[in-house]
C-alpha cells in the first residue's frame, strides 16, 4: 500500500475534518538512509502551535519514581510516539494526558488549558487501548455510535458520523456485525472509528498493534498514518516497537529510567543519539571503548581498539578521556565494499535474513557485528571463517559519553 504524502505539523486540517467536542537485534529496521529521505521532510523550523504542553511532570507509585520532572511539547496536526522499554514511564505519561492518572507535580495544557483538575470525561482527548474495549453484544455501528449518544449527539447527526466513520476505515459493509466476528485487524479499524467519531483533538493509542501479527501490523501502520493525515488530529502513540516509532512519527521522544533521553524526528534519533541508552535501545549498533584525544566543532578526534586515530561525529557531552564510539552494522563495509577506517577480521557467525546477512566478526579481540545487503538470489557469498577487509566511513560513527 503506497502511503500518501504527510502532512507537516502545523499544516491545516482538510475541510471535511472539524473541530468538536551493548547490541541490540531488530528483526527488520529501515536503512537508516532511507529514513532520513523518508523523514527529513517532517521537521519543521518555524515555531511549532503546541496541542500539547508537558510541563515539570512528576509522578511516584510508593517508593518507584516514575516520572522524574518531564517536560515537552506536542504540535497540532503532529503524530509524536512516546518511545521506550516496559517501565520506563510512556503508559504513565499517557494515562496523566488521559486524564486517568494526576501528577504528583507539574502541569498539563491541552490547546493552552490547564487539564489536571478536569476529569477525562470532560477532556477533548479520546484513547484506543491495546485491548479496543469494544462492547461484545452491540453491533459495530452501535459501538461507533455509543459516545456520540452520550454526548447527546441528534440521531441524525449520529447516523451520518457512524457511516461516515466506517467507510473511512473500510469496514461500512460490516455495520450490522459484532465484534466476535471479526478479526483483529477488522476489531482495531472499529476500536479507531469510534475513538475519531466525537471529533477529539487529541487521540491517544496505548499500544494498539502489539496483539496483531507481523503482515497486519505493518499494514495497519499505513493506515494509522492516513487516518492522522487525512483527520488532522493529533495523534500521540505508545509503543516499545523502534520499527513502528520510526516508520510512522513526526518526532520520536524515547523514554528511559522516567525521564526524556531525547526528542527528535526518527533520523535524529536513529543517525544522531544523544547518549548510549538511544543507541542502544533504537535499533541496533556496535559499541567500542576508544579514547578522546580532543573535541572541537562536534567533532572529537579519538583512539580506536584497534590504535587506529581518527575525527568523527561527537554529542556535546563527549570529553577528553574515556568514550564509547556507536557504528551502526549497516555502516560497516566487508570485502572490495570496505572504505574510510581499514582494518582486518575475521568472520565468526553469519545469519541469512533474507534481504540482508548480519555478520559477527572478530577484529583485534573485539566483536563487531556488520549487516550486508544480499545483491544476488544466492545472498552474500562471504564464507564463515574468511578473513576479510573491514571499514567505516568515520562520519557514519558517533561518539558518546562514557
Amino acid at each position: 500500500m503506497r502511503r500518501p504524502p504527510r502532512r507537516s505539523p502545523g499544516q491545516p486540517m482538510p475541510a471535511t475534518a472539524t473541530h468538536g467536542n551493548s547490541t541490540r537485534r531488530t528483526s527488520a529496521m529501515p536503512c537508516p538512509s532511507a529514513v532520513k529521505s523518508l523523514n527529513s521532510s517532517r521537521r519543521e523550523d518555524r515555531p511549532m502551535n503546541k496541542a500539547i504542553e508537558v510541563k515539570s511532570v512528576s509522578k511516584s507509585f510508593g517508593a518507584y519514581q516514575a516520572l522524574k520532572s518531564v517536560s515537552f511539547g506536542i504540535g497540532n496536526n503532529e503524530f509524536f510516539t512516546m518511545l521506550g522499554p516496559s517501565g520506563c514511564g510512556k503508559t504513565t505519561l499517557l494515562r496523566m494526558l488521559a486524564g486517568f492518572e494526576s501528577p504528583d507535580s507539574g502541569s498539563i495544557l491541552l490547546n493552552g488549558e490547564e487539564v489536571v483538575a478536569i476529569p477525562p470525561h470532560k477532556r477533548r482527548v479520546n484513547t484506543v487501548f491495546q485491548s479496543y474495549a469494544l462492547f461484545p453484544h452491540m453491533t459495530l455501528e452501535q459501538n461507533v455510535a455509543y459516545g456520540l449518544e452520550n454526548l447527546g449527539w441528534e440521531q441524525a447527526r449520529i447516523k451520518s458520523r457512524v457511516g461516515e466513520m466506517l467507510e473511512r476505515v473500510h469496514m461500512g459493509a460490516m455495520a450490522r456485525r459484532k465484534p466476535a466476528q471479526l478479526s483483529g485487524g477488522q476489531r482495531q479499524r472499529i476500536a479507531l472509528a469510534r475513538a475519531l467519531a466525537p471529533e477529539p483533538e487529541v487521540l491517544l493509542l496505548d499500544e494498539p498493534l502489539s496483539a496483531l501479527d507481523l503482515k497486519l501490523r505493518q499494514a495497519m501502520r499505513d493506515e494509522l498514518r492516513t487516518l492522522q493525515r487525512d483527520t488532522g488530529i493529533t495523534f500521540v502513540f505508545v509503543t516499545h516497537d523502534q520499527e513502528e516509532a520510526l516508520d510512522m512519527s513526526d518526532r520520536i521522544a524515547v523514554l528511559g529510567g522516567g525521564e526524556v533521553q531525547q526528542i527528535g524526528t526518527p533520523a535524529e534519533i536513529y543517525e544522531e543519539p544523544v547518549n548510549r541508552f538511544v543507541a542502544d535501545f533504537v535499533g541496533e549498533t556496535n559499541f567500542l571503548d576508544v579514547e578522546v584525544l580532543e573535541t572541537a566543532g562536534g567533532q572529537a578526534t579519538i583512539r580506536t581498539p584497534f590504535g587506529v586515530a581518527l575525527t568523527v561525529p561527537a554529542t556535546g557531552h563527549a570529553a577528553k578521556g574515556r568514550a564509547t564510539l556507536s557504528v551502526r552494522p549497516e555502516k560497516i563495509n566487508l570485502g572490495d565494499q570496505a572504505q574510510g577506517v581499514v582494518f582486518e577480521g575475521r568472520i565468526t557467525n553469519k545469519n541469512y535474513m533474507g534481504g540482508y546477512t548480519h555478520y559477527t566478526l572478530d577484529v583485534a579481540g573485539t566483536e563487531l557485528r556488520a549487516s550486508r545487503r544480499n545483491a544476488s538470489r544466492e545472498g552474500d557469498t562471504i564464507p564463515l571463517g574468511a578473513t576479510v577487509p573491514v571499514g567505516f566511513v568515520a562520519g557514519s560513527a558517533r561518539v558518546l559519553a562514557a
